[in-house]
């Protein structure tokens, strides 16, 4: 029986309308559940980069990497989860607050060193960053204060080390017949 654990995958693809699409596409047909998604831009121009969190054994993420491979605007993809990386989130968490509650939810946020971002009588907005269990934890110690609204921006990682991926958006434009190109 083989492990099953959160992968992270960095794909990096054109920058070019209906790529997610056809990358979520492929996810929904195989069947597999996408736990974090993130898309944006790179260093480079006309390449995105995507990090895709789910939960799969070693089997099961070889055969997704090959399959995002067979997608015309995929670059490149990478299984981050073996490497020493750095993943983080983001979550913006709006939280009930009384001149009685206040100072209390400030000390959370400067443990957690978080930031407050927004504030008024009623309410403050906290951002914080880390991984998923940072996160987690605050939202647990300020659930009790009310929770007014909570966002999150899903998984961003990256390998250690000064290598990067080679990503070159005229290779994948190079083996693409002229018409196919929009």
């Amino acid at each position: 029986m083989t492990d099953t654990v959160m992968r992270m995958f960095a794909v990096y693809v054109e920058d070019k309308p209906g790529v997610l699409n056809r990358v979520a596409s492929l996810f929904r047909r195989r069947g597999f559940n996408i736990d974090s998604l993130t898309v944006g831009h790179t260093h480079q121009e006309g390449v995105s980069r995507m990090t895709i969190c789910l939960e799969a054994d070693h089997l099961t993420a070889t055969r997704i990497e090959a399959n995002l491979y067979k997608l015309v605007n995929v670059i490149r993809v990478e299984d981050v989860t073996p490497h020493p990386s750095v993943a983080r989130d983001l979550a913006l968490v709006k939280v009930a607050t009384s001149p009685d509650t206040r100072s209390e939810l400030l000390q959370i946020v400067e443990i957690y060193r978080a930031q407050v971002v927004d504030f008024n009588p009623e309410s403050i907005i906290v951002e914080i960053t880390g991984d998923e269990g940072k996160l987690d934890s605050f939202i647990g110690a300020v659930r009790p204060y009310g929770i007014i609204e909570l966002v999150r921006t899903g998984i961003v990682a990256m390998s250690r080390g000064p290598n990067a991926p080679p990503v070159s958006p005229e290779f994948v434009s190079a083996r693409v017949p002229e018409e196919q190109q929009v």
